[in-house]
C-alpha cells in the first residue's frame, strides 16, 4: 500500500479562502444597522434643521431659566419678559402701566424718568425749547440712546 503524507491531505482539503484573507469581507447586519443609523443622523437635511432650530433653543432654555430664576410670580415674570420687547408689546397685551420696583418696569421704557413705564403719554410742554449758549456740542435723546451731533 502506498504512504499518504497527512500534511498533503490537509492542502488537499483546505479553502482557497483560509490561506488568502477576502480583500472585502461582508460585513453583519449589526454593522449594516449602525452603518444606516449613522448615515442618518449625519443626513445634510437633518443637520441643517438643527442649526437653524438653535436660536429657538437657546431662547426657549433661556426663557426657561429666568422663570426659574426670577423674583416675581410666574406669570409677573412673563410680563417681565415682554416688557423688555417695549412699551407696544405690552399695550398690546393689555397690560401696563408699570411702576418703578414692579414687574413690567425697565428704566429704558421710562423716558421721563417719573418711575412709571409704558404709562399714558403726556401732553407735550408748551414751553420754548431751551437756549444752548455753552459751547458743548447739542444733544438729542431717543428713548436711553443719546446722540451728539457733532
Amino acid at each position: 500500500m502506498p504512504q499518504i503524507d497527512v500534511t498533503d491531505q490537509t492542502m488537499l482539503f483546505k479553502k482557497p479562502s483560509q490561506d488568502t484573507p477576502d480583500p472585502k469581507p461582508r460585513p453583519s447586519r449589526r454593522h449594516r444597522r449602525a452603518e444606516a443609523t449613522r448615515r442618518h443622523a449625519l443626513s445634510p437635511l437633518r443637520i441643517l434643521v438643527m442649526v437653524l432650530l438653535l436660536p429657538l433653543t437657546t431662547v426657549l432654555i433661556a426663557t426657561g431659566v429666568f422663570l426659574r430664576l426670577s423674583e416675581f410670580e410666574r406669570e409677573e415674570a412673563v410680563i417681565h419678559l415682554i416688557a423688555l420687547a417695549g412699551c407696544d408689546a405690552t399695550q398690546s397685551l393689555g397690560v401696563g402701566p408699570f411702576y418703578e420696583g414692579q414687574a413690567g418696569y425697565h428704566k429704558r421704557n421710562d423716558p421721563d424718568g417719573d418711575g412709571v413705564a409704558c404709562g399714558a403719554a403726556s401732553p407735550p410742554r408748551a414751553t420754548a425749547p431751551p437756549v444752548h449758549n455753552s459751547p458743548e456740542p447739542q444733544q438729542r435723546s431717543l428713548g436711553t440712546a443719546k446722540f451728539v451731533r457733532p
